[in-house]
């Protein structure tokens, strides 16, 4: 299984309003991705202190009554999956999903995909939404894609991400979705985490994978039958690293006095998106 984000050569022109839908599909997901959460964050805080303070209380009941969900399952739609705008963002690049070998439906899966790269893009295009036609290309699977459990913290946004079927990267989330009795689960975790994206140099792959061993671990404790054809390659994502890089290379380079703040785990690269 492979997912590729580098463009073919040219065959065919595309119409000036296919381009602006494309790009409308790019735009949307890239503002979607940086601000929707911290949008909502603040939303819900300063409503506390107006008139309409009474949506805040409601909605922050509700946050609490939901809590556990995300490290439940979630809620997936498969009418946001299914939405047309995703097969814009996929032709924008463009995203392809390319199958290598057959996952049949009566195991589960623990998928490592690498590169991280910074939104990755092509992972939930193929993953997260139908746009690449996932569910006919492996029929019977339900796939998953693991994210940082922080950004269910967030109001609004998590209950739009848990809608794609992502859930936390946590060992709760994920073993209560590899339990469940319904099998050809398939949970797509990206091994290097946000370490790995700070190496996301255009023309270079690199992949984080040393003390990375939670996932071999999470696969052993919810292993199944041994697969009888030939072994399926992890999802790897060719091109990601040429449309969007750190300003600084690796996680020592990026912003000095935010590493003093922030600590040797935990960055936050600025970025530059090559989207036009």
């Amino acid at each position: 299984m492979g997912v590729a984000t580098a463009p073919p050569p040219p065959t065919t022109s595309k119409t000036l309003q296919k381009q602006y839908l494309e790009a409308v599909g790019a735009y949307q997901y890239v503002l979607t991705f940086l601000f929707m959460g911290p949008f909502f964050s603040l939303l819900v805080f300063v409503l506390l202190f107006t008139s309409l303070w009474t949506f805040s209380v409601v909605y922050l009941v509700w946050l609490y009554v939901d809590w556990d969900t995300p490290n439940q399952g979630g809620r997936r739609s498969e009418w946001i999956r299914n939405q047309a705008i995703w097969r814009q963002l996929r032709d924008y690049y463009p995203v392809k999903l390319v199958k290598t070998a057959e996952l049949p439906p009566d195991q589960n899966y623990v998928l490592g995909a690498h590169p991280h790269g910074i939104m990755c893009t092509g992972f939930l295009c193929n993953f997260s939404t139908e746009s690449n036609g996932f569910s006919q290309l492996f029929p019977g699977l339900r796939p998953r894609l693991a994210v940082l459990a922080g950004l269910f913290y967030l109001p609004v946004y998590r209950d739009y991400i848990m809608s794609f079927g992502l859930c936390p990267v946590s060992r709760q989330s994920l073993d209560f979705i590899l339990s469940q009795p319904q099998l050809g689960q398939a949970v797509v975790i990206m091994v290097g985490g946000a370490h790995e994206a700070l190496y996301s140099v255009p023309g270079e792959h690199c992949v984080t994978l040393q003390k990375r061993k939670g996932f071999v671990r999470l696969a052993l404790r919810h292993g199944g039958p041994p697969h009888p054809g030939p072994p399926a390659p992890p999802p790897h994502r060719g091109g990601s690293q040429s449309l969007s890089c750190p300003l600084h290379e690796g996680p020592g380079a990026a912003l000095g006095a935010q590493g003093k703040l922030w600590g040797p785990r935990f960055h936050l690269p600025h970025l530059h998106l090559a989207l036009c």
